[in-house]
């Protein structure tokens, strides 16, 4: 297993020559982070990528489907082998888990292969859902004490609800895409500790790495805030179409509840599918940010609001700090899908405003350690010429 314990996030070019590297596909921002902490590092970096659909993140080249239907997948498509030649000649192209760019898995798999043969190597980015998470996540042999499906032993609501969604994943084209590229890759870096435990349920250690996060620290200055708090600001910001994935029905419902107990207290804003951008503006203006309750580790969302100073409610378990060697500075609210649990929770930080500053300042510091964009940049680049190098 493959720990990051640095708090340096000094400028210094990683071991090794400069990298002509290639990022395709994105999510939640993650591989335009990703660049940007490469380019600071020295190497160049080309973002192939639809932005992250709304999120409308930077890219260099579009990779968006402008059009609903087989229409919008044969324009892509054609698009896409126009611009094939600008995707050749790479030292490194790392895809962003199976679902990289919005066409057919076989349309996928021939992109794949396309770039595996043009590019010196070929990596994949596991910072999604993807068929290998899901087989893992419901396995016998699962590590992790819950997923978004199961909590407790039992079928989460969004298990119940939209368990369509998990068995499309096994379905057999996109498991046999999943194991295709799996197996074709010269190795695989993790964003998150549950992602780690899934990529070493399908590859040997040797091939696996963690990178974490990137995140642009500097970018995000801390929000100023007076030394008393007024009106508590709580924010739940979210994908419209994963709030049972990500516990968002349950912190809702306990954080109206809370609101409308002590509305001279604080308030509750809610937020759905808004340019990144824009997103970051109603964030700043947040205390306290209502991530997610399934994950044992805190993600884009979570980490973003850290940077700026906000207190999280996240997921956190004392694996992930375990895992990425954290023993003082443990930030994050854990937050567990059960009502009265997040009610008391959240009662606590109205009644307790001197724990928002103070996780406040605790979060922006564990950012800054352990997911500056170069820190996390660093490890990536320095796994990739590893492989180079055999």
């Amino acid at each position: 297993m493959h720990s990051a314990n640095s708090s340096d996030t000094t400028v210094t070019p990683a071991a090794g020559a400069p990298l002509r590297v290639l990022l395709v596909g994105d999510a939640s921002n993650c591989h335009n982070a990703l660049a940007v902490g490469l380019r600071k590092l020295g190497h160049e970096v080309v973002v192939a990528s639809d932005g992250t659909r709304w999120m409308n993140t930077p890219r260099d080249i579009d990779l968006s489907r402008r059009f609903r239907g087989k229409t919008g997948g044969l324009e892509l498509w054609l698009r896409l082998m126009w611009q094939r030649k600008a995707m050749t000649g790479f030292d490194v192209v790392s895809v962003a888990s199976q679902d990289f760019i919005q066409l057919r898995p076989v349309r996928q798999l021939a992109l794949f292969d396309f770039l595996r043969r043009n590019n010196r190597h070929i990596f994949y980015t596991a910072l999604a859902t993807d068929s290998n998470y899901v087989d893992y996540a419901l396995s016998h042999s699962c590590q992790l004490r819950y997923t978004e499906f199961l909590f407790g032993g039992k079928p989460t609501p969004y298990m119940l609800h939209q368990g369509d969604l998990a068995r499309e994943w096994l379905s057999e084209p996109l498991k046999s895409a999943s194991n295709h590229i799996l197996d074709s890759v010269d190795g695989a870096v993790s964003v998150l500790y549950e992602y780690h435990r899934a990529l070493l349920h399908k590859l040997p250690e040797s091939k696996v790495a963690y990178g974490g996060i990137p995140i642009d620290v500097d970018a995000l200055q801390p929000v100023d805030r007076p030394a008393k708090l007024g009106k508590i600001r709580f924010l739940l910001g979210r994908h419209r179409n994963r709030v049972l994935e990500k516990g968002g029905e349950i912190l809702e419902a306990a954080a109206r509840s809370v609101a409308g107990r002590f509305h001279d207290r604080c308030e509750l804003m809610v937020v759905e599918n808004l340019p990144y951008n824009e997103y970051l503006d109603r964030l700043r203006s947040a205390h306290v940010l209502l991530d997610q309750l399934y994950s044992h580790t805190p993600a884009t969302n979570a980490l973003t609001a850290m940077a700026f100073g906000l207190a999280v409610v996240s997921g956190a378990e004392p694996e992930y700090y375990d895992f990425i060697g954290e023993s003082s500075n443990r930030p994050i609210i854990n937050g567990m899908p059960d009502y009265e649990t997040l009610t008391d929770t959240l009662t606590h930080l109205v009644t307790h405003p001197e724990e928002i500053i103070l996780r406040g300042r605790m979060g922006r510091d564990f950012v800054r350690r352990h997911n500056a964009d170069t820190t996390v940049a660093h490890r990536f680049a320095s796994f990739w010429q590893s492989k180079l190098q055999v």
